[in-house]
């Protein structure tokens, strides 16, 4: 496996990344994980912005994306694979053990595996614990992720594939890697922006696709909406069949199907959509 590290392709065995990187000591970094098929990364150019505004964000450096671009191809092309989970890490690099940034450049990690399509359906828990609307990060694909581990490993226990979190106001947010959308009375629905919740690269591309409303939504909305279903870069789009104890359609239902024969279609039509 070849992976690349700071300006060139390394074996994976041999990569090393320093004790003292931001990234590490503090989760001082951002990240972007991409579907690839083939070897081709579906949605590069959205991805890439993405991790240019969540640098901002955080106030890194300006990544050279261009370099991630030939950093992506490299990986890809010293890892054939069918299909791969492509993983890009920029980081706060070197710096003094605390919350102060250093002076050394920022770090640059591509990485791939081997991923295996999704199910197309799942199922779901709600947690206790709650999305910060306000905060700093809100919004931005850090490398900060305790939350989301805790609460994916609360799902793991209860058999299911995902954790939905509400805001600090009561309103359905996401779940730990991913958007979620319902069906109301035949409209489908997910939450805004505002919410919170990160602005998924699948997300955006099935409200422009299917049609999805934006909507402030109670967290509640998961007990009476007539389905639900998940999206991300990895899973596209996944019907839920169960949240907590409630059971829904075995499959998916009508309004998801379609949206996810849109996705289908659409994705495979243009694979890197602007």
């Amino acid at each position: 496996m070849k992976i690349w590290l700071d300006g060139r392709l390394r074996d994976a065995d041999a990569a090393r990344v320093s004790v003292f990187d931001h990234g590490l000591t503090v989760g001082d970094g951002v990240f972007e994980t991409l579907k690839t098929v083939d070897g081709r990364p579906f949605a590069l150019t959205r991805h890439l912005e993405r991790l240019a505004l969540s640098a901002r964000g955080m106030g890194l450096p300006e990544p050279d994306l261009d370099e991630v671009r030939r950093a992506c191809a490299a990986v890809l092309d010293a890892n054939p694979m069918p299909r791969g989970r492509l993983r890009v890490t920029y980081t706060g690099g070197l710096a003094p053990l605390g919350s102060d940034r250093g002076e050394a450049a920022a770090t640059l990690v591509v990485a791939i595996a081997e991923s295996a399509p999704h199910p197309d359906t799942t199922a779901v828990i709600t947690v206790p614990w709650t999305r910060n609307e306000r905060s700093a990060l809100a919004g931005l694909k850090s490398t900060s992720y305790g939350e989301n581990v805790i609460a994916l490993a609360r799902a793991r226990e209860q058999g299911a594939t995902e954790a939905l979190l509400g805001n600090t106001v009561g309103a359905l947010c996401e779940g730990t890697g991913s958007n979620v959308f319902v069906v109301l009375d035949g409209e489908l629905h997910t939450p805004p922006l505002t919410s919170g919740c990160l602005a998924g690269i699948t997300r955006a591309l099935t409200v422009a696709w299917a049609g999805a409303k934006e909507t402030d939504l109670p967290l509640d909305v998961l007990e009476r909406a007539d389905e639900i279903f998940l999206t991300s870069t990895l899973r596209d789009v996944q019907a839920v069949t169960r949240v907590d104890r409630r059971q829904l359609a075995p499959a998916p239902g009508p309004v998801t199907a379609e949206a996810m024969r849109i996705f289908r279609e659409r994705s495979a039509a243009d694979f890197d959509p602007r």
